[in-house]
């Protein structure tokens, strides 16, 4: 095992599918010549060259439907996004290119590609640049999407996201980029669509993904010191979603809190929750209670922006009302 920030262990994932395949490529703003935004590409211009690390103009329409075109053509690229705030521009190539194509040509054509970047909240970066779209791109068939909380679940995660024959929805919290964590050595990879039950426990189930896992895990240090025994699991990704994982851990504890940093109207836990209500019911002790940030957008004052989110407080509190000890 080595330490690796989040940004590193992207990077080596990149690297070592770009020597593997020479069909990989790397496409978006401030990739090359600036090393990446938040860093993540750096030193791959100087390893790759110009025609594998392709820095793009202001117009991710423009380069998420080239980038379209040549995973049609059997180049695997990666488009990356500054923020997935900017993927909305780019949308419609996603949702009706990408995600179609292999449906439309009656299989005749695939998009194996990733789009990446970062999301979610990052402080004070105003409404326009605090967004989660992860359950918008959820909901389109075609698509799948990762959202990894920790330096190895990124490496492995994304290892199996450029292999991958579909479109893969690859969103990297934007405040973990420095996060380090311990990544395994040599080649390995994650299987999209398999939770992580990070902690075994008994009287709770904890679930979630991406940034909020971190909260999630203050949390269960708070409760295990009030003697509350809590499974915690990390969806890793919320299409496929591995609901079998979740009804296991439901069916041995009971009662479930889900935490999720976006809106909570037709959100994962949204989903999440019906399904375990569906194939579950006879073993939920509680309600299942949800987490998640304010229905609002996200206010600027950094006040305001800890109080929209989820917090360590709200995730002990939703974890104590299902025990009907609040």
């Amino acid at each position: 095992m080595k330490e690796l920030a989040f940004r590193e262990a992207l990077r080596e994932a990149m690297q070592e599918e770009m020597r593997a395949d020479e069909r990989v490529f790397i496409l978006g703003e401030e990739v090359a010549e600036y090393n990446g935004a938040y860093k993540v590409t750096q030193g791959m211009l100087d390893e790759f060259g110009e025609k594998r690390v392709i820095d793009t103009p202001i117009a991710e329409l423009g380069f998420a439907g080239i980038a379209v075109g040549a995973a049609m053509n059997g180049l695997r690229p990666i488009c990356e996004f500054m923020t997935f705030n900017f993927s909305l521009v780019a949308i419609d190539q996603v949702i009706n290119s990408a995600a179609k194509i292999n449906s439309m040509s009656n299989g005749q054509f695939t998009a194996p590609m990733v789009f990446r970047g970062p999301t979610g909240s990052a402080g004070q970066l105003g409404q326009q640049h605090s967004q989660n779209f992860e359950n918008w791109y959820a909901n389109t068939p075609g698509l799948k999407v990762v959202v990894p909380s920790n330096p190895a679940d990124a490496k492995g995660l994304l290892k199996s996201a450029i292999r991958d024959e579909n479109p893969v929805i690859f969103m990297e919290s934007e405040q973990m980029y420095g996060f380090k964590g311990m990544v395994p050595e040599g080649e390995y990879i994650i299987p999209i669509g398999k939770a992580d039950v990070v902690k075994l426990g008994t009287d709770v189930t904890i679930v979630s993904f991406g940034k909020m896992m971190l909260r999630c895990h203050e949390a269960v240090t708070a409760l295990e010191a009030e003697g509350i025994s809590v499974e915690l699991i990390d969806l890793r990704t919320v299409r496929p979603i591995d609901y079998d994982t979740v009804i296991e851990s439901v069916k041995k504890t009971n009662r479930l809190v889900i935490v999720e940093e976006a809106w909570p109207l037709a959100s994962i836990s949204s989903e999440v929750s019906h399904i375990v209500q569906k194939r579950a019911f006879d073993h939920l002790d509680a309600p299942v209670h949800r987490v998640t940030s304010m229905d609002t957008n996200l206010p600027y004052a950094s006040t305001f922006v800890e109080a929209y989110l989820p917090s360590v407080e709200r995730i002990v509190k939703a974890s104590k009302s299902v025990l009907y000890r609040d």
